[in-house]
Order: C-alpha cells, then structure tokens, then sequence
C-alpha cells in the first residue's frame, strides 16, 4: 500500500512538473512579438506627441487667448470668478479656453482608443501577445529593457526621419 500512495505521489509530481514546464514553453516570448509590442507602443507615442503638438499650436497660436502667457493666466483664473473679473478674461477667451479644455480632455480618449485598437487587431499585436509581453516585462527586468530599448530605437528613427522631412534638401 505505501508503495502505491509513493508512486502515486511520484506520477503527480511529474504530471505537475510537466504543466509547468508547459506553461513557462508557451510563456516563451519571440523576438518578433516583442518587436510588434515595442512597435504598437512606439505608434501610440508617436500618435500622442502628434497630438500634444496640435495642442500646443493650439494654445501659442490662439488668436483671441493671444498665446501661452494669456492662456496660464486664464488657466490659474478658472472656475474662480473673482479673478476672471480682476484679469479681465472676456467671454471670447473663455471660449477658446473651454474648446481647449475638450480638446484636451478628448486627448486621453483617443489614444487610449487608438491603443485598445491597435492591440486587439490580431494583425497588428493581439490581445493574447500584448498579455504575454506585458506580463513577461513586469516579471522579467531583462525582456522590459529589451522592449524599452526597441521603443528608444524606433523613436529615435521616427525622430531623424521628421527631422529629414522637416529640412530642406541640401542638393537641390
């Protein structure tokens, strides 16, 4: 009897080393879904500063706010009706400001919708990929600073490549 509750206990332990050596094989994480991670990552980043740009055009080239220094003052200001009045903030500019305060506030939402799009396109990243990597980067240091170095290069390239488009050809 105590050999067949030993061998019993024997075949549990391998049929439970077996599953967990299963689930860290198919927890294995390729180069290629790393680099579809760091590339829907780099996306959203790039589709955000895009958009942290338009705002700032937004604020510095507002023509009833009249640039950055108005637009602080009527920031500091709001909802305080004592100092609107006392700053002499006119119902124009708390129009501009407001259709920057929703400018803003539908920022988040679209490149958290944009992110959420992106990861759920089977094609692109998928759901399953994009839970592997992330928790893979949250438990292993060296796959978060693989990943992390894979966004900085594609950033850096996006970067030289604005840039390259941005200036005038030298041999034209």
């Amino acid at each position: 009897m105590k050999k067949l509750f030993v061998l019993a206990f024997l075949m549990l332990g391998a049929i439970g080393f077996h599953a967990q050596a299963q689930d860290e094989a198919e927890e294995e994480i390729t180069d290629e879904e790393l680099a579809k991670f760091a590339a829907v990552e780099d996306s959203v980043m790039a589709f955000y500063d895009q958009k942290n740009e338009e705002l700032v055009s937004m604020i510095k080239d507002n023509e009833v706010i009249d640039g950055a220094a108005r637009y602080n003052e009527i920031k500091g200001a709001w909802e305080d009706e004592e100092k609107m009045a006392e700053l002499e903030i006119t119902d124009e500019e708390k129009a501009a400001y407001e259709e920057i305060l929703e400018f803003m506030g539908s920022l988040s939402n679209e490149v958290r919708d944009l992110k959420i799009g992106l990861i759920k396109n089977d094609d692109i990243l998928g759901v399953a990929t994009y839970n592997k990597v992330n928790k893979a980067m949250k438990e292993n240091p060296e796959i978060k600073e693989k990943v992390d170095n894979m966004i900085a290069e594609m950033k850096e390239k996006r970067t030289v490549e604005s840039e390259d488009e941005a200036s005038p050809d030298a041999g034209e």
